[in-house]
């Protein structure tokens, strides 16, 4: 199994950073503008790429508000099929950390590599957005 880790220093408290990664209208403002999100344990979220062209459904597994939400990928494209999402805050001093792990990757393929590098692009995304609350999601349609 491959996992692939990324960390952000965020000046933002954990609570922004928490809704940013939670909610629709917080996921609309770095990753995607085609989110929904159902915030609560069991519920449901979708994001979609290239109008619509590829969709992933996720369900939301755990939820600790200003510290840890994990999601789990079904179905969609293959290679996140049965992976998970967790992110991990923490107040840090003047700042808040952010951890993410995108788990369960079944090996090293040149389409997880690719992956690999825009959740570190993503990362800065969603930086950026909560420090500043000027929405700019990497995929408007």
């Amino acid at each position: 199994m491959v996992d692939l880790h990324h960390q952000a220093p965020i000046n933002a408290s954990a609570a922004k950073v928490f809704a940013a990664i939670s909610t629709t209208d917080g996921n609309r403002g770095w990753w995607t503008a085609d989110s929904k999100v159902d915030v609560k344990v069991g519920g449901k979220a979708e994001f979609g790429f290239d109008n619509r062209g590829m969709v992933f459904h996720m369900a939301v597994d755990k939820l600790v508000p200003s510290k840890e939400i994990v999601m789990s990928c079904h179905g969609d494209h293959p290679e996140w099929a049965g992976t998970k999402l967790t992110w991990k805050i923490e107040r840090d001093g003047d700042h808040t950390s952010l951890r993410f792990i995108h788990s369960g990757w079944k090996e090293m393929t040149p389409f997880c590599a690719s992956c690999n590098s825009m959740w570190g692009n993503l990362m800065f995304r969603l930086k950026a957005y909560v420090e500043t609350g000027k929405a700019a999601p990497q995929w408007t349609e």
